[in-house]
């Protein structure tokens, strides 16, 4: 897959990622592009590497949501929370 498609893709992982996940996120879209492509990377080298699934599968996506829900969750987690 092209840079291009991997930011597209990355996008719409991340907006799916942010809709799943419970909570108030407040982030910008090119945050959440880049959760999105490092969740879609992650979830397709552990996949691949555990067998669970080839390139251009349709579980290839939902582990990529998965993996960037993960992503979002130690973000959160990292960031801490402000007190206003």
């Amino acid at each position: 897959m092209s840079i291009i498609g991997t930011i597209v893709v990355g996008f719409i992982v991340g907006l799916l990622a942010r809709a799943l996940k419970p909570g108030d996120d407040r982030m910008g879209l090119i945050l959440t592009t880049l959760l999105g492509i490092a969740g879609a990377f992650l979830a397709r080298y552990a996949g691949s590497a555990l067998g669970l699934y080839n390139a251009n599968e349709p579980a290839g996506w939902i582990a990529s949501v998965i993996g960037a829900m993960v992503l979002l969750v130690i973000y959160g987690l990292v960031r801490g929370r402000r007190r206003i």
